[in-house]
């Protein structure tokens, strides 16, 4: 179970985010600065600007629907080794060039829910707890994962379940977006992740960078509907007392560089209408 441990804390459940967490889609920009951040690959020294998070993730209406993603792995980087490397970093190389299928859904947002009191909202959103469970199945394996859960309170906080009593809470806390383009879609989050069920609990902090492109001319079943450039940065915990090792600098409001990263491609095929009917007999 080691192995399986060290795995999830590194890929499995970082890419979950690209599917489950939630931010606003904001309007048309130019020169965002996520476009120049992805970029700016691998050479990140900050943070990027984010603002507190609020509601759930309201996605472009070409997400609505299912789909087979195919993520994978291209390069990887441990920028503060060897005084710093994470724990998974080095068994997530077997993840290299190896691509991880999985299905995912996108639906309309639910009319009435408490969150629309505060933030109101609609369009289309993250099936989070089926995509999260597709994902994880998919890195860790069918018997490893229990049940991915969304606090019914807090659509920003969700608990993955696995074997022997071993649990990820995860909380996102911080966002920022841009479409740049009416077939473009940014976005950049922030959550904290608690590690629950080893000798001893562990906290990190992950940035989701994504950029997607739309292609409406695709055709063919061979061809991805949308792609996607992503990068996953991971960060300690201000708990870790290797924290301060991690800060750009010694002034005292200096922002902490990531320890590990991680560069993903991701396609997106859309499901034909049959297989979307099999998938929902299925469940």
């Amino acid at each position: 179970m080691k192995w399986q441990w060290r795995l999830f804390w590194g890929v499995g459940l970082i890419l979950l985010w690209l599917l489950c967490s939630g931010v606003a889609w904001a309007g048309p920009v130019s020169q965002d600065p996520l476009s120049q951040r992805l970029a700016q690959y691998p050479h990140w020294q900050g943070k990027p600007p984010v603002q507190p998070a609020r509601g759930d993730l309201i996605y472009p209406d070409w997400f609505a629907g299912n789909w087979q993603v195919t993520t994978t792995l291209v390069d990887l980087q441990a920028p503060l080794a060897p005084e710093k490397v994470t724990p998974g970093f080095e068994s997530n190389r077997q993840f290299l060039n190896q691509p991880v299928a999985f299905r995912v859904r996108f639906v309309q947002a639910p009319v009435q829910s408490w969150l629309t009191a505060i933030v109101p909202q609609k369009g289309i959103v993250s099936d989070r707890a089926f995509n999260g469970t597709s994902l994880a199945k998919a890195y860790l394996g069918e018997q490893a994962v229990r049940a991915v859960k969304v606090d019914p309170r807090n659509p920003n906080r969700q608990i993955t379940l696995l074997k022997n009593n071993r649990q990820l809470v995860s909380t996102v806390t911080d966002r920022a977006t841009a479409a740049p383009t009416a077939d473009q879609f940014l976005s950049s989050e922030f959550f904290r992740q608690e590690f629950r069920g080893a000798p001893q609990i562990y906290f990190n902090e992950v940035e989701n960078t994504t950029a997607y492109t739309y292609h409406p001319d695709a055709e063919q079943p061979t061809q991805p509907a949308i792609t996607a450039d992503q990068v996953t940065a991971v960060y300690l915990s201000p708990q870790d007392p290797d924290y301060f090792k991690t800060l750009a600098s010694d002034h005292p409001f200096a922002e902490p560089r990531p320890v590990a990263l991680y560069r993903y491609h991701l396609e997106f095929f859309k499901l034909a209408t049959s297989d979307e009917s099999n998938e929902a007999a299925t469940r």
